[in-house]
C-alpha cells in the first residue's frame, strides 16, 4: 500500500487494543456466520469457509455504500461510496443530542447554489468592476482564464457547526460546477475541458462528454487520465484553499474530514501502473472546537507577535500547506510542531496585551509608586492612603482572579480562537479579514439545558447581547455572522422558523434588518426536512451590511398551502410560525370543581359592580354579548385565594388585562379584543400580553375564513360531534401565526376596530365587506394563491 499522507490511516487509540488487518494471517480459514448474508449463485445462504482477506471483501462487497436506504440496490456499477451516507450515519449513532440533525442534498444544494455564486460575481466585480447579474453573463467577459480561476480559487467558505460536513462537499462540488459554466475547468497545462460538462445532480458530481454518457477513468487512457487528473487537483486545491470548518464533536470532525478525504478518493489517479498519487491532509481545515467561545477578540492586534515573533502571516500560510502536502510522516509532524509553537506565540503575545492584562501592570505600578517606596524609608500612612491602598489592592486581586480564571476555566476548554486558526482569513499584518461565505445547519438546543452552567449563561450574555432570555443556542450563531463573515460577506443558516417571530430573538432580527444584512427567509415546513426534529425549518438568506430589504417568508416556489389529493382528496397543510412561539401568552379559562367553587361569588345581577365573567356563548366574532355575561363581586378577589391557592396570582392578574377572548365551543374562530376587566369560564380563552395594537390585528387574523378554514383542516381528526371544532389550549397554540409589515397591519387594525364599534353599536350590524377586505389582506399575508384562495373560500 502507499502512504496516503492523511491522519485518517493513523490508527487511533482504541486500535491498539486489537488487531490490525495486516496481523490477520490470511492462510486461515474462517467459517462462514450462519446467519450470513453473503448468497451463492442460486441466491441462497453461502456455506463452507473462506479466507480472511476473501471473506472481508465479499462481506463489504454484499453492501451498497452509496444507498441512503431508499433506493433499490444495484448489483453492477455500484458506486464506492457516497459521502453523504455518512452524515446520515452519524446522525443516527449520534441519537440528535448536540441538537445536529442530517441535511438532505437538496437543501444544501440550494443553499451553496444561492450563496456562492453570489460571492463568485462579487469577487470578480471587486478585482475587475464588472457588475454580472448571472455566471452566464460574467462567463462572456472572462478572457484570461487562469485570473480567473485564481480569483475563484480565492473563496473561504466557513461551515461554523460543520456537523458531517455535507455542506462542505455541497460547496465543493458547486464551484466546480460553476467553474464548468464559466468554461475555466482548465488541466495542469492550462488547457480547457472542453468536451465535457460537469453539473450538479442529486448532491452528487456529474461528469459527461459531449454526447451525454458519464466520465469513467481507466488507468491507460491518455483523455481520462487528464480528466482525471485535472477532477484530483481542482478538489484538492478546492478543499485546501476555500473550505473551512469548526466542530465541538470530535466524532463529527472526524466524519468531516474523510467524507473531504473520500471526494478525492473518487477521483484519485495513478501516476504509473500501481502507483497511488498522494493523498494530501486535508484534515488541518477542519478544526475541533466551540465555535462560539473564544479568548481572544477578533479585533485584537497581532502586530507586536508578529515583531517579537521569527514567523511572519506569510511563513504561518507556509507552514499549513507544507502540513497539507508532506511527503512523510516526519514532515508532517514537523510541521505540526511548528504550526503549535507559531500559534503558542500568538497566543502569548495577546495575552500580554490583553486590556485586563494591562489594567493589571498598570494598577501594580501605581501601588507601588505610591506606597511601597514608603515602606523603605517607614513613612506613615493618613487613614485615606489607606483606604486607597486597600482599594487598589482589591482591583488588582480581582483582576489577576479574572485572569486566572479565563486562563484556568473549564469553559475555555474547547474555545476556539478564529483569530489566528485559519492564516487563510488573515492579512499580512495579521489582521482579520473574515470569509466569503458561512453556511449551515446550526443545532437546535434550547439554553435551558445550560442553565446550570450560570459562567457558561453569563459569558454568552456579554459576547451575544442582542440574544436574551431562554433561547435556542442557533441564534447565537446567526449572532457570530457579523464577526466571521467580511464585509459584505453572504451566508445561508436552515434554522427553526421562531427566529422570525420569538421574543428572545427580536432584537437581533431587528439588528440584521437594520443593518441590511437579512434579505430573505424561505419556509420549508411543507417539505418535512427533519423527521426526528420537532421544529420547522426555514432557510435566511442574507449579506453582511449588505443592501438588502428583508422578505419574509418567500412562499412562491414552494408548494400550495393545500393540495387536493387524486381518488380520496387528501389535504396536506402548509406550516407556518405558530401562536405558541409569539411572544404572547395563552391563558384557558377556569375548569371542573375550580368554576364550582367560585359559583357563590358569581351574581346574575348585571348591576352589580366588579369583574365581568364570561360563560359558554358570550363571546361572538369581534364582540362579547353581554346575554349570558355573569358578574363577580368586589368581595371576590380575597375569598377566591383563600379556598384556592393553587391558583396563582398571575392567572387572577390576566383577567384584568387587556386580553383577546376566544371562544370555545363553535364551528368557527370566534374572538373578540377587550381591554375591560373579563375572568374566563370555562371553554373560554384568552390571549394576552399585548398591546391594543396588536390585539386587533390578531383579533383580525383569529376571525378571517383563512384561520377557520386551516384549523378545520389541521385538527380534522379532533373535531367534536356536530361540526364543533377541537378547540382548546394546545390546538389554539399550533395555529398559523405571522405578524405582518406596518403597512398592512395599519390597516387591519383599522378594519377590526371599525368592525367592533359597529358590532358593539348593533350586534347585527352588516359588516361583510369590511370582513372581506380583512380576508384578502390575511390571504396575502400567508402566501395563498389564487387556486388555494378559492379552496378556502369553496369556490
Amino acid at each position: 500500500m502507499p502512504y496516503l499522507n492523511s491522519s485518517l490511516f493513523e490508527p487511533q487509540d482504541i486500535e491498539h487494543n486489537g488487531l490490525f488487518i495486516s496481523e490477520m494471517p490470511d492462510d486461515v480459514a474462517i467459517p462462514l456466520y450462519s446467519a450470513t448474508v453473503l448468497k451463492d449463485e442460486n441466491g441462497k445462504k453461502r456455506k463452507g469457509a473462506l479466507s480472511t482477506l476473501e471473506y472481508l471483501f465479499a462481506f463489504l462487497d454484499a453492501y451498497d455504500f452509496a444507498s441512503e436506504g431508499k433506493d433499490e440496490i444495484q448489483e453492477d456499477n455500484k458506486q464506492l461510496i457516497n459521502a453523504s451516507v455518512l452524515g446520515l450515519i452519524f446522525e443516527k449513532i449520534n441519537g440528535y443530542k448536540d441538537g445536529s440533525f442530517f441535511t438532505p442534498g437538496f437543501i444544501t444544494m440550494y443553499m451553496c447554489q444561492e450563496t456562492i455564486r453570489r460571492a463568485v460575481l462579487q469577487k470578480f466585480e471587486e478585482a475587475k468592476g464588472w457588475k454580472c447579474e448571472t455566471i452566464a453573463d460574467l462567463q462572456d467577459k472572462i478572457e484570461d482564464k487562469k485570473e480567473a480561476n485564481e480569483l475563484v480559487n480565492s473563496l473561504k467558505i466557513c461551515d461554523p457547526a460543520v456537523g458531517s460536513g455535507h455542506f462542505l462537499v455541497s460547496a465543493l462540488n458547486e464551484i466546480i460546477a460553476i467553474k464548468s459554466e464559466l468554461d475555466i475547468l482548465l488541466d495542469r497545462e492550462g488547457k480547457r475541458l472542453k468536451y465535457y460538462h460537469v453539473t450538479v445532480e442529486n448532491d452528487e458530481l456529474v461528469i459527461t462528454d459531449e454526447d451525454g454518457d458519464l466520465f469513467e477513468y481507466h488507468y491507460g487512457n491518455k483523455e481520462q487520465q487528464r480528466i482525471q487528473e485535472t477532477l484530483f487537483h481542482e478538489k484538492q486545491t478546492i478543499i485546501e484553499n476555500c473550505l473551512f470548518g469548526v466542530d465541538i464533536n470530535p466524532n463529527s470532525v472526524k466524519i468531516c474530514r474523510l467524507r473531504l478525504w473520500i471526494e478525492l478518493l473518487k477521483n484519485s489517479y495513478y501516476k504509473a501502473k500501481n502507483v497511488l498519487e498522494t493523498l494530501p491532509n486535508i484534515d488541518i481545515n477542519i478544526k475541533c472546537g466551540n465555535s462560539l467561545i473564544s479568548r481572544f477578540d477578533l479585533d485584537v492586534d497581532i502586530r507586536k507577535a508578529l515583531k517579537k515573533s521569527k514567523y511572519s502571516i506569510d511563513a504561518y500560510r507556509v507552514a499549513v500547506h507544507t502540513y497539507r502536502n508532506a511527503s512523510d510522516k516526519e514532515e508532517k509532524r514537523a510541521m505540526e510542531k511548528l504550526i503549535n509553537t507559531i500559534k503558542s506565540d500568538f497566543r502569548s503575545e495577546i495575552s500580554t496585551n490583553d486590556p485586563k492584562v494591562k489594567q493589571l501592570n498598570k494598577l501594580g505600578a501605581q501601588l507601588f509608586e505610591k506606597y511601597n517606596n514608603n515602606q523603605l524609608f517607614d513613612v506613615k500612612l493618613t487613614a485615606a492612603q489607606k483606604r486607597d491602598r486597600k482599594a487598589l489592592n482589591g482591583k488588582i486581586e480581582k483582576l489577576q482572579t479574572d485572569i486566572e480564571d479565563i486562563k484556568n476555566n473549564k469553559i475555555y476548554e474547547n474555545a476556539f480562537e478564529w483569530r489566528f486558526e485559519f492564516p487563510e482569513v488573515l492579512d499580512d499584518d495579521g489582521a482579520y479579514v473574515g470569509f466569503d461565505v458561512v453556511i449551515g445547519n446550526p443545532p437546535y438546543i434550547s439554553a435551558v439545558n445550560m442553565k446550570r452552567d450560570t459562567t457558561l449563561n453569563s459569558l454568552f450574555k456579554t459576547q451575544y447581547p442582542l440574544v436574551s432570555g431562554t433561547y435556542d443556542v442557533y441564534a447565537l450563531f446567526i449572532h457570530k455572522l457579523e464577526d466571521l463573515l467580511k464585509t459584505k460577506g453572504f451566508y445561508s443558516y436552515i434554522i427553526p422558523n421562531k427566529f422570525l417571530v420569538a421574543q428572545y430573538a427580536k432584537k437581533l432580527l431587528n439588528h440584521l434588518e437594520a443593518n441590511q444584512s437579512i434579505s430573505s427567509s424561505i419556509n420549508l415546513g411543507a417539505h418535512n426536512i427533519f423527521a426526528e426534529a420537532s421544529v420547522y425549518p426555514i432557510i435566511i438568506l442574507g449579506q453582511n451590511k449588505g443592501h438588502n430589504k428583508f422578505q419574509k417568508y418567500i412562499v412562491n416556489d414552494l408548494d400550495l398551502f393545500i393540495k387536493k389529493g387524486e381518488a380520496n382528496e387528501e389535504k396536506t397543510l402548509r406550516v407556518y410560525p405558530t401562536l405558541q412561539e409569539s411572544k404572547f401568552k395563552l391563558q384557558g379559562g377556569l375548569a371542573g370543581f375550580q368554576a364550582k367553587s367560585i359559583s357563590k361569588y358569581i351574581s346574575n345581577d348585571q348591576t352589580e359592580d366588579g369583574i365581568k365573567f364570561t360563560v359558554s356563548g358570550c363571546v361572538d366574532k369581534y364582540i362579547y354579548n353581554n346575554k349570558n355575561v355573569r358578574y363577580m363581586g368586589t368581595k371576590y378577589s380575597s375569598a377566591y385565594i383563600t379556598t384556592q391557592a393553587e391558583v396563582s396570582d398571575d392567572k387572577l392578574k390576566f383577567w384584568v388585562e387587556p386580553k383577546i377572548v376566544i371562544a370555545g365551543m363553535t364551528k368557527e374562530l370566534e374572538a373578540v379584543y377587550t381591554n375591560e376587566p373579563l375572568a374566563l369560564g370555562v371553554g373560554i380563552y384568552g390571549l394576552y400580553n399585548l398591546t391594543e395594537i396588536e390585539g386587533y390585528i390578531i383579533t383580525a387574523i383569529l376571525n378571517s375564513k383563512f384561520t377557520s378554514h386551516y384549523f378545520k383542516i389541521k385538527f380534522k381528526d379532533k373535531a367534536l360531534a356536530g361540526g364543533y371544532l377541537a378547540i382548546n389550549k394546545n390546538t389554539l397554540q399550533e395555529l398559523p401565526f405571522i405578524f405582518p409589515d406596518e403597512q398592512v397591519a395599519n390597516q387591519l387594525e383599522q378594519f377590526s376596530k371599525k368592525i367592533h364599534t359597529l358590532k358593539k353599536e348593533d350586534a347585527a350590524a352588516d359588516t361583510s365587506a369590511l370582513e372581506a377586505e380583512i380576508d384578502a389582506m390575511v390571504y396575502a399575508l400567508y402566501g395563498l394563491s389564487e387556486e388555494e384562495i378559492k379552496i378556502v373560500e369553496g369556490v
